[in-house]
């Protein structure tokens, strides 16, 4: 079994966060995951970032532009300002309104939108965000304790460079706000496994909702009931899995891994085990494809910290973990007698699941399967400057070593700077230098001499870990994302539209004529990107 670059995106800030008394979500769960990470040595397997808080700019990409500015606003000391908003936009009741809401929101896109960028550019086979997942959360509208919708985010920021993007969700909820984004596209497939019926939220994701206009039958959904067990669950999930992929050929992947579809979780009614649950995980591994990992629902902490930790180490090849667990700050709260594989609320419910139902409703969805005639294609086109981020992997290039000793330029960003032969004959420093002043946050600098630009944010960098090489200090971010691309309000995505910068020429117009002599291709792999017919 190869083994995958997996980039991992946590923000310590995470735990922080505190919904309200009474309340089933608890971010302080992901912090817990995290400690177990850490406590089992499974972070030594991955690359670890703090993400980038969202800007508001970026967040707009999916989100309205006034839901946005009212998240941004409101709080639990001004709220009684806005009554009639909290009830336009569905705040106040499951969404309630906590202090750093929104700073709880830019921390869950950001580090869903840093992985989408990771597999963007090749840095990563796999990108995980357990602070992500929250799939409820509507253009114009909260919903199911979800904001800002990080998954949509996460996606749209694929479309740049990937065809199509297979959505997988395996949350007990219907993941109703990401469906509802690309139900007109035949860009993004979506495909949830989820308890439906008597009155359970959000009471979409019907087997007969398929999508409309290019999107019909890029909507899948597998509705079931009551007390499924693991061994059917996982059984017609590898089935449905196996026939989109054969139909729809995604060159990307975002799984959703909510996991209050977990036996004993307080608003779930499956009898999913952790291994079973992981197995899900590991099958679309095994695809080969570039993978977003997720994280989403799972209202009883200690079984979601379990569950996403035991994950982690499927996806990054840690095996043969102890099943005591490891000590932590959270030792006391999960006893000195914790098991990694075992459930804390033992509960079971009655399975109403049927051989002849979940057969029926296989058949019915291998039906509207068949109905696409093979994967849809896209145009391609060179790629824009924008989301360019630092790799480890740097070039030599003499002339680089005269003009620029501390600098250490990526290969694409090099592509960047390619003119034609005996197109412009003056000077490059003055080019070369400004281009990097502009850009200077998708490279990597080494600090050996007093730096040509201004890094004074290094000092304000948190590591994760203390740095232990004395002789190079190396500025590391996930945030590279260009907020000049703005997607109009809407409350659907539609992907066939391209709102191109109007200032996409090269930041660099002048070029020796030798230059692309000294340089790698231009068809340098990472730097196009597709687009709708």
């Amino acid at each position: 079994m190869s083994n995958k670059r997996v980039a991992y995106f946590y923000d310590y800030d995470i735990g922080s966060f505190y919904y309200a008394t009474k309340h089933a979500m608890k971010p302080n769960r992901i912090r817990m995951a995290h400690e177990l990470i850490l406590g089992y040595g499974i972070y030594k397997k991955m690359e670890i970032y703090r993400p980038h808080r969202s800007s508001i700019s970026e967040i707009q990409r999916f989100h309205s532009k006034e839901y946005v500015d009212f998240l941004s606003k409101v709080n639990p000391f001004n709220e009684e300002e806005y009554e009639e908003e909290k009830y336009l936009y569905n705040v106040g009741q499951d969404c309630p309104i906590f202090e750093n809401m929104f700073e709880f929101s830019q921390i869950s896109a950001g580090g869903s939108v840093a992985g989408a960028i990771k597999l963007n550019n090749n840095l990563a086979d796999i990108a995980i965000n357990w602070a992500g997942g929250l799939h409820h959360a509507k253009s114009k509208q909260a919903s199911g304790f979800c904001y800002i919708n990080d998954i949509v985010l996460g996606i749209l920021e694929l479309l740049k460079f990937f065809p199509r993007v297979l959505y997988i969700d395996i949350d007990i909820h219907h993941g109703d706000g990401v469906e509802e984004a690309f139900y007109k596209t035949d860009r993004v497939m979506t495909c949830s496994f989820h308890k439906y019926g008597d009155g359970y939220f959000p009471g979409t994701g019907n087997i007969k909702d398929t999508g409309l206009d290019n999107g019909k039958y890029y909507s899948v959904n597998y509705p079931l009931l009551d007390g499924i067990y693991e061994k059917e669950y996982i059984e017609y999930f590898k089935k449905v899995i196996n026939g989109i992929n054969l139909c729809f050929r995604p060159s990307a992947i975002v799984m959703q891994c909510g996991a209050d579809s977990l036996a004993g979780d307080r608003l779930g009614c499956f009898n999913l085990q952790i291994k079973g649950h992981g197995k899900c995980v590991s099958f679309v591994k095994e695809l080969g494809v570039p993978l977003l990992i997720l994280g989403g629902g799972g209202y009883t902490p200690k079984n979601v910290a379990k569950c996403w930790t035991y994950e982690t180490s499927l996806l990054t090849n840690v095996s043969d973990l102890p099943e005591k667990l490891p000590e932590t700050e959270y030792t006391s709260y999960f006893g000195e007698n914790g098991n990694l594989l075992e459930l804390d609320i033992k509960t079971t419910h009655i399975d109403k699941n049927t051989k002849r139902y979940l057969e029926e409703t296989y058949a019915e969805l291998s039906q509207n399967l068949r109905v696409i005639k093979g994967a849809p294609s896209v145009r391609m086109e060179l790629a824009p400057h924008n989301n360019l981020i630092k790799n480890y992997e740097f070039i030599e290039k003499e002339f680089v070593e005269e003009k620029l000793p501390d600098v250490r330029i990526h290969p694409i960003i090099f592509n960047k700077l390619i003119q034609a032969n005996n197109e412009f004959e003056e000077d490059l420093d003055y080019d070369l230098k400004y281009f990097l002043q502009m850009n200077s946050q998708y490279t990597e600098t080494t600090l050996k001499k007093e730096p040509i630009f201004n890094f004074d944010d290094i000092k304000n960098e948190k590591a994760l870990f203390p740095i232990t090489n004395n002789e190079k200090v190396v500025l590391k971010r996930s945030y590279a994302f260009d907020t000049r691309n703005q997607v109009e309000e809407t409350h659907e995505i539609n992907p066939n539209s391209r709102n191109q910068n109007e200032n996409q020429e090269n930041l660099v117009k002048k070029r020796r004529t030798n230059l692309s002599k000294t340089l790698p291709s231009q068809n340098q792999e990472g730097t196009k990107k597709p687009i709708d017919k």
